[in-house]
């Protein structure tokens, strides 16, 4: 015997009617959804597009270098190691680089007796017109003269300090103790100020660009009168008990400029007055001061950028095929009247 039809109908209704209800709701709310996705996308459209930055990848400016465009030198060491000459780099790129990095520069320079009359204006004046144009850079002049330090306009972000310092009879002493007292000017304040050290030789002229191609982490000079030698022709220091001592190397490396990081220079200068003074008490000097024991340096702790004779060139060389350019002139010598002892 069955059941009353009714109530049958009744529970298939009532459940029919539950099911078309979550139904509903799911529409409704998936048409929520829609709609918001619709509205938020309307109003993006109507918004300028936003970019996300793109990660800044540190590029090493010296895979840019172009080492074969000078096939009549050599462009490279055997550690990989650049050798700067003109045409292998774009200055644009390196002035770019460090002008975003905020790179600034100490130049310490030597005028001591006759040297500044000789050599001084010479060397500020050029070097305001060519050395690392566009970058803070501070001369550091180092002087037993103070008072006749030429006063020369300076650009913008440019300046000069003048640190008296003794005068020594002999100008061997000069050359070398010059090591001890860049030394103390970096720890004492240009550490503090400036990432990036030069020193040079006061008897030079600058006559081009002079930039930030020449900035690495050590630097050093192709001497411009060696570069082209075989290397038993160098004039390493060869005296055994001499600390500068050296049976071979890689290259001749000029003490008339050298730099870098401020951490390496100082190094290279410790390292040298260390072993100049070891030498004074062993009552030795070396061949060339300073010069033998930069290149005892250097042949230990390999520069990472070697700037080529283009940089410091002397005039009196017969051959200057390889010279496009010239940055910095050896000034004439007049050894005999500006040298003491």
């Amino acid at each position: 015997m069955t059941g009353p039809l009714f109530p049958t109908t009744s529970k298939h209704c009532a459940r029919s009617t539950g099911l078309f209800g979550c139904l509903l709701l799911a529409i409704l709310g998936f048409t929520c959804l829609y709609l918001r996705y619709l509205r938020f996308t309307v109003l993006m459209m109507n918004l300028p597009i936003a970019t996300k930055p793109e990660p800044r990848h540190e590029i090493n400016l010296d895979d840019s270098l172009n080492f074969g465009a000078r096939p009549a030198v050599q462009t490279s060491t055997s550690w990989k190691a650049p050798i700067i000459w003109e045409g292998m780099f774009d200055p644009r790129l390196y002035d770019q680089r460090h002008t975003e990095e905020k790179s600034s520069v100490a130049l310490t320079v030597f005028a001591v007796g006759r040297y500044l009359d000789a050599y001084l204006k010479t060397f500020l004046t050029s070097a305001e017109q060519h050395f690392m144009l566009g970058l803070p850079v501070t001369y550091y002049v180092f002087t037993d003269l103070p008072d006749k330090v030429p006063n020369i306009t300076l650009a913008s972000q440019r300046n000069m300090k003048v640190i008296q310092v003794e005068k020594y009879i002999r100008w061997q002493d000069i050359s070398m103790m010059r090591m001890k007292m860049i030394s103390e000017a970096i720890e004492s304040e240009i550490r503090h100020s400036f990432p990036y050290v030069f020193c040079f030789d006061v008897d030079q002229e600058f006559k081009g660009r002079f930039g930030s191609d020449a900035l690495g982490d050590s630097v050093a000079l192709l001497h411009a009168h060696y570069y082209k030698l075989p290397k038993h022709r160098f004039t390493y220091d060869r005296n055994p008990k001499s600390k500068a001592f050296m049976e071979d190397g890689d290259f001749y490396y000029h003490a008339a400029i050298f730099g870098g990081l401020w951490q390496n220079v100082k190094h290279l200068v410790d390292y040298c007055y260390l072993s100049i003074m070891e030498d004074k008490i062993n009552d030795v000097e070396a061949e060339w001061h300073d010069e033998s024991h930069l290149n005892k340096y250097y042949w230990i702790h390999k520069p990472s950028r070697l700037l080529s004779p283009e940089y410091c060139w002397d005039q009196s060389i017969g051959d200057k095929s390889d010279i496009l350019v010239t940055r910095l002139v050896w000034a004439p010598k007049h050894y005999n009247t500006l040298r003491t002892g």
